[in-house]
């Protein structure tokens, strides 16, 4: 982002840019709030308070869930003061918003230890020295029973079961727990305790924000806080959200090289979002990307090439990004191979899934079933396709665009 001072009209552009509402209504009047917020903001010469809540559920993130993280960046860098919520307590009960069925439920020591790995790798988007990291055990842990009962007469059952996902599970059957509910209660709950100006969530999060959280804030006398909703990222396949389930993930612990070619492997449908949510350009400078490819004069796969670096960049630094794109344009762009790959001598009759499976150039069988329908499995060139099929023979293997493997004989 540029270092340049930029106008009230600027910054509200800048940090909606990526929202998704699913209504126009609520995203105009979450636009106008957030201006209203900022000009307030300017006059008292006081920063706003924001925030994002992060359910330590599991230890490795990967690009989708850093979208919220680079939204919190963008309040940084302008100026205003950043909580890293960790749902010590939340997490606990396990949000249902994006669920088919009821989460397990964790023990508090998986839960912080999930934590401590989250804000290290959290630290990688955000400015630490900026970032004032709580856990919401701090004040849901010293609520009574009674006063969970207070917060629940501001809901009605209706209001839940009318979310999608509830309706969903209601129809098919599937139960939906008493304690879920409680989820929603818990979140705005800690809105009123931080007395928030802005809470940042992806769209799964949109009745937890827009409608829990600011119904408690309203009904405790606290200014209803301006819900800045993300929209949701795609994974490598640009279809579906990315998920550790469908394998489509970019992981940001994985190296530069595998970072880089993981974004160059995104279809060039979904070079918009990835632009919009994941980098640090501004909404000119997408939007001037954007024209110069529809008017041919930048190439999809240069213009894919620059994502790739600033993505790889803002995890990684210049210098590697740099080293991953040189490796890239040697490796796939000028058709190389690797010189030095591993080997695997073949054994008997074994299937192409089978190689595949025991070179463990993939970690399980089933994602050797999901590269092979990706068409994402050759042998020296040669696309193979059948997973039961004898394997062809010797030559090179190479799985997606990062893995190389020298069969032999």
């Amino acid at each position: 982002m540029s270092k340049t001072k930029l106008t009230i009209d600027e910054q509200v552009t800048l940090l909606m840019q990526g929202t998704e509402y699913g209504d126009e209504q609520i995203k105009k009047a979450m636009t106008d709030e957030l201006r209203e917020r900022l000009i307030e903001a300017e006059k008292e010469d006081r920063p706003l308070r924001v925030y994002c809540g992060y359910d330590p559920t599991s230890t490795d993130l990967h690009l989708g869930h850093t979208i919220s993280m680079r939204k919190l960046r963008q309040f940084q860098e302008l100026g205003h003061e950043v909580t890293f919520l960790i749902g010590s307590y939340t997490a606990l009960v396990g949000d249902p918003s994006d669920k088919n069925k009821a989460r397990p439920i964790l023990t508090e020591e998986e839960v912080l230890e999930n934590a401590q790995t989250y804000a290290e790798q959290a630290f990688r988007v955000l400015d630490k020295d900026k970032t004032i990291v709580r856990y919401n055990g701090e004040w849901l842990s010293e609520l009574s029973l009674v006063d969970l009962i207070r917060l629940g007469q501001n809901f009605t059952v209706q209001q839940f079961l009318a979310r999608e996902n509830f309706a969903k599970r209601l129809e098919s059957e599937e139960p939906i727990y008493l304690h879920e509910t409680f989820y929603s209660l818990m979140q705005g709950y800690d809105a009123v305790a931080m007395e928030t100006d802005v809470q940042v969530g992806g769209t799964d999060q949109l009745f937890n924000i827009i409608v829990a959280g600011r119904k408690l804030q309203s009904a405790l006398g606290q200014k209803p806080l301006v819900g800045i909703i993300m929209g949701i990222l795609p994974g490598t396949d640009g279809v579906q959200r990315m998920s550790k389930s469908t394998g489509n993930i970019v992981p940001i612990n994985s190296g530069a090289e595998d970072m880089y070619g993981k974004v160059m492997s995104v279809p060039d449908t979904a070079m918009n979002k990835f632009a919009r949510l994941t980098t640090r350009w501004t909404p000119t400078e997408i939007d001037n990307v954007e024209s110069d490819v529809a008017s041919g004069k930048l190439h999809p796969r240069d213009a894919k090439m620059k994502l790739a670096q600033e993505i790889t960049t803002i995890f990684y630094g210049e210098d590697a990004a740099a080293e991953a794109q040189a490796a890239f344009k040697r490796v796939f762009q000028k058709g190389d191979v690797p010189e030095d790959m591993p080997e695997y001598k073949l054994q008997g009759d074994q299937t192409v899934l089978d190689v595949l499976a025991d070179s463990k150039i993939v970690p399980s069988r089933g994602e050797g079933r999901r590269m092979v329908q990706q068409n994402a499995v050759s042998l020296d060139g040669e696309k193979l396709t059948d997973i039961q099929a004898p394997f062809p023979g010797p030559g090179v293997l190479r799985v997606g665009r990062r893995k190389f493997l020298k069969v032999i004989e």
